[in-house]
Parts: structure tokens; sequence; C-alpha cells
């Protein structure tokens, strides 16, 4: 990706015609990133990873990614099959942000047994290890761990550029693990991980790779931020430090906070969560604010 990028996310409701038209709205306004919700036990939702495809074919620059995809509900080759196959007809325009489950009260409806975070974090780190090595052509991948199992399955392509895995992490030793492993770190929202816990979590994710031989920079950072742009283009607004209050503010209020937050800590790609999806949010987002972060950060 570019140095900084720019994105929206979806809620993936049945109302098709309104994904159409924001999605439509993004690739017209110049972002680079959509990212689809992942609740699957959510019966008013689709699929994620079903309509990232769609997305896909009815656009041509956007990149596309699950956010996060709730692994617990989607094993781990087959999430690697689905993930290369996107990326390859695609041209290499699919990212896989991955998350080791969340809402366990509503993932265990779905038949699959409830893990301790200690076997979800183990879970994680197996399952990009299984994906990696089904990634990667000829290769023969065998692997027996605590959670998962693949007897000699054949990797295979997964295109160019390859799947970037972006794990949405917020306890300490899943920042670590994405650190040793991961791509980029998609941190949560607010509601789940608050404006004053960011700066430490990006020094863990720093440190876990710098132990582990990595160059740090090399972890794309993206900040996930829920709010409203507000009309007339000027500043105002909470600053995003404490809390996790939404940002309310005209384009200036909101291109100095992604502003701050590109210069004060390692965030080079930021998704908008609008507080009522529609086109006009988005192309406010796209074109009255996004310039101006660009300008500043020149």
């Amino acid at each position: 990706m570019s140095e900084h990028v720019f994105g929206v996310s979806l809620t993936p409701t049945y109302d098709v015609s309104l994904t159409h038209e924001v999605t439509d709205a993004a690739e017209r306004s110049g972002l680079d990133l959509v990212g689809v919700q992942d609740h699957p036990y959510v019966g008013q939702f689709l699929d994620a990873v079903a309509l990232a495809g769609h997305l896909l074919t009815r656009t041509t620059r956007l990149r596309v990614f699950p956010d996060v995809a709730n692994l617990p509900l989607r094993p781990p080759a087959m999430l690697a099959r689905t993930a290369a196959t996107l990326n390859v007809l695609s041209g290499g325009r699919f990212e896989l942000g991955l998350g080791s489950g969340g809402y366990w009260d509503a993932i265990t409806t779905m038949g699959v047994p409830r893990r301790s975070p200690g076997e979800a974090l183990a879970a994680l780190e197996e399952a990009v290890t299984i994906m990696r090595g089904l990634w990667t052509p000829g290769q023969r991948v065998a692997f027996a761990g605590d959670h998962y199992r693949v007897d000699g399955v054949e990797g295979g392509s997964a295109g160019t550029p390859p799947v970037g895995v972006w794990i949405g992490a917020q306890a300490p030793r899943s920042l670590a693990l994405t650190g040793r492993v991961g791509d980029g770190w998609a941190a949560p929202i607010p509601s789940y991980l608050p404006y004053e816990r960011w700066p430490e979590c990006n020094r863990i994710v720093d440190r876990a790779a710098g132990e582990a031989g990595r160059d740090p920079a090399s972890i794309m950072r993206m900040a996930q931020l829920v709010g409203t742009v507000e009309a007339g283009g000027g500043g105002g607004g909470p600053k995003l430090t404490t809390g996790a209050d939404p940002l309310r503010a005209g384009a200036k209020g909101w291109a100095a906070e992604l502003v701050r937050l590109a210069t004060e800590q390692p965030f080079t790609a930021f998704v908008f969560w609008p507080e009522r999806q529609s086109v006009e949010q988005v192309r406010r987002f796209a074109e009255e604010v996004v310039p101006l972060v660009k300008a500043a950060l020149a």
C-alpha cells in the first residue's frame, strides 16, 4: 500500500442498493479500502466474505477486506483458499482482516466450542501458520496443532500482491502476536479499545516485532474511527485521546485528528465508520477530510 491510505467500513445489511451506492461512492471519490464487518450469527446481515467478493466485481481499484473475519466460524484451511481465490480474481485487491473471536455467546450458538482467551490466541497463531503455508505454491502443508490440523494439503498461488493478514488485536498477548506474525494491526473501534490505549498497543506491536527480528515499520497500523463528518468543514469535536466517544466535527476537525494520529503514532491507514451509513458521509470523508490530511502529511 501507499504511505497513507483511507477507507470506509460497511455494515453488511440486506440493503444491497445502499451498499452498492456507498461502495461506488468510495471508488469514485478516491478512497483505497472498504472493510466489511463480519458477524455471521446476525440474521439481518449478509455473509461478509461473500459480500466482499461481490464488491470486488463491482470495483476496479478498491481493496476490500473483512473487518475482521471471525476465525472460530471460518476454518483456516478453507479461509486460506477463499482469500487466495478472491485475491487472484480481483488482481490482488483482497486483504484478510482476522480476529480470534469476540462475541462468544453469539459465536457458540452456531455450534462451535467456546475458547478461553489463551486458546483463542493459540488458535489464531496456528491459523496464520496454516494459511501462509497454503499460500505457498507447491508446498505440502502438514500441521498438527492443538486446535487445527492439516495433513499434507498442497499450497497454491494467492495472487499478487499477496494477501495481507491484518489482525484485529486488543489484548497484550494478541498485540505481541501481531508484532511477531501479522502484516498489519487493525485497531478495534474505540468502544472496544479506548483511545488512551492506542499508543501503548502500538508500542507492544513494535517491541514484539523487534524481538522477532522484524522491522516494526513493516507492520501496517490501521486506526478505525467512528463518527460523523459534519457540514461546513470547520474544526471542533473531541480530541481522540481518551474514552470512546465518536468524533463529530467538520472536515478540518477530522483532518487535525487524523494528522495527529499519523504523526504521534505509526498509523498509516484510516478507516471511517460512519454513525449513519450514507453516500453523503463517504463523500465528505473522501473529498473534504482526506485531501486535508494528505496535504498536511505530504
